[in-house]
């Protein structure tokens, strides 16, 4: 999958922090291709304005709107250079569909990259196995990618593994997913995600690591009534315990800035879907089940929402947060745009070629019915913008699932970690090894 290049628009400095440094020059965007990115064979991404508009503009002369532009050319106006030198980055997760694509672009910029992957069975560890193959074909120098099986929590391989690789950047997209999963088990997810991500912050602060990446969720928003989920809301009063750990991992993070000045930033994803998806996550499962002829479960009565997010942006939103090393910073990383359910299905429906088979069923616990990012922060400090409709969004992945999926994988999602075979969730660590 080749992604867009990530050099974008420059971060803003801290207000009250001092982030400068040699390499983090302010600096104001500029429209010539950097030697890196030519040298590099890479397309440089220009900062995209798209979407911002309709953040920004509104027929109301409002004095909201007016503190809103205020805010946010305040934001702009102290603006970074990113850092586009070389990097060693490990990256938690990279078998898994978001770290794997994350591991693909830095390796096609130039990068190195060092795995880490326990490979659970949370979902068919196949598709897990066929991310590093595609890997490691791209790239079979193991100094430029080196792959390790193991789970983040073991304290002997996680040490050994930060002496031998020393990666000064961290990527941390290592945890359990899904809102249904984590009320049938809660004890998994404090262990992986709350656990997993303390002990990584501990030894990225003692092995000097300029600066700590990891996955928070939009799921911390719980039933907020906003109609823009923004940064600045109150999350405490999260609705499962998988978005009860996101919520603490971004509180372990400050913690770990302030005392350690570790510079950390916690992305909270919107939906993440696309080519080579999960296989337990709705966009995946309407396409197979759709394509199939198999009935459709429709929680609620169709009115809820999603802001879905390409894996292309989101990889964007990721690399950009990687390369401006804040010293305590929290985005959303969505389109910025909601659809229903119903919506949903009629989209799918219209790609695949066929009519859905739709059985109605109650609300789910801990589910929230509306989810949409405000992304005006990522615009003004990371230069981010979503460029990938739901709608072009949803026919690519088709398209991946017809030309792609159904030749060489293969797995059904009734198997997966929302279907009837969900997997134990404590797996067999399986013995430390280096592929």
């Amino acid at each position: 999958m080749k992604f867009r290049h990530a050099e974008s628009m420059p971060q803003l400095a801290a207000l009250d922090e001092d982030s400068s440094g040699d390499e983090f020059t302010a600096n104001t965007p500029s429209a010539t291709p950097t030697a890196t990115g030519a040298a590099l064979g890479v397309t440089t991404h220009y900062p995209s304005t798209v979407g911002l508009s309709a953040m920004c503009s509104s027929t109301s002369s409002s004095s909201s709107m007016d503190d809103d532009s205020i805010e946010s050319s305040a934001r702009r106006a102290s603006a970074l250079s990113p850092h586009i030198g070389y990097k060693k980055v490990l990256v938690t997760g990279g078998a898994g569909f978001v770290g794997s694509s994350v591991a693909a672009y830095l390796l096609e910029r130039g990068d190195d990259v060092v795995i880490v992957d326990e490979m659970n069975d949370y979902y068919d560890v196949r598709i897990k196995e066929n991310n590093l193959r595609r890997l490691r074909e791209a790239y079979p120098d193991k100094k430029r990618l080196a792959i390790y099986r193991g789970d983040i929590c073991d304290e002997d391989f996680m040490l050994t593994l930060f002496e031998s690789e020393r990666p000064q950047w961290v990527c941390h997209m290592a945890a359990r997913a899904g809102v249904r999963p984590s009320i049938q088990d809660p004890y998994v997810y404090i262990h992986s995600n709350i656990r997993g991500t303390t002990h990584l912050m501990e030894l990225s602060h003692k092995f000097g690591v300029k600066n700590f990446v990891f996955a928070s969720s939009s799921s911390v928003y719980g039933g907020s009534n906003s109609t823009f989920f923004s940064e600045d809301e109150c999350v405490d009063n999260p609705v499962s315990p998988y978005a009860a750990t996101k919520k603490a991992c971004e509180l372990l993070a400050y913690t770990y800035h302030h005392l350690y000045k570790l510079n950390v930033t916690g992305l909270r994803f919107f939906t993440v879907y696309g080519p080579r998806g999960r296989p337990d996550m709705a966009p995946f499962k309407f396409i197979d089940r759709v394509s199939r002829g198999f009935e459709l479960q429709q929680f609620g009565d169709g009115s809820s929402s999603r802001d879905y997010t390409y894996i292309d942006d989101i990889v964007d939103g990721i690399v950009r947060s990687i390369d401006r090393p804040y010293p305590y910073q929290v985005f959303n990383l969505g389109k910025g745009s909601g659809n229903s359910l119903k919506e949903f299905i009629n989209i799918v429906e219209k790609h695949v070629g066929r009519k859905a088979i739709v059985k109605v069923l109650p609300d789910q616990p801990g589910d929230v019915p509306y989810t949409c990012a405000d992304v005006s922060k990522a615009y003004d400090l990371l230069g981010y913008s979503a460029t990938v409709s739901f709608d072009e969004g949803i026919r690519r992945t088709v398209q991946w699932y017809q030309e792609e999926y159904v030749k060489n994988i293969c797995i059904e999602p009734e198997t997966q970690a929302n279907g009837m075979g969900r997997a134990p969730s404590f797996s067999e660590i399986r013995s430390v090894m280096r592929a």
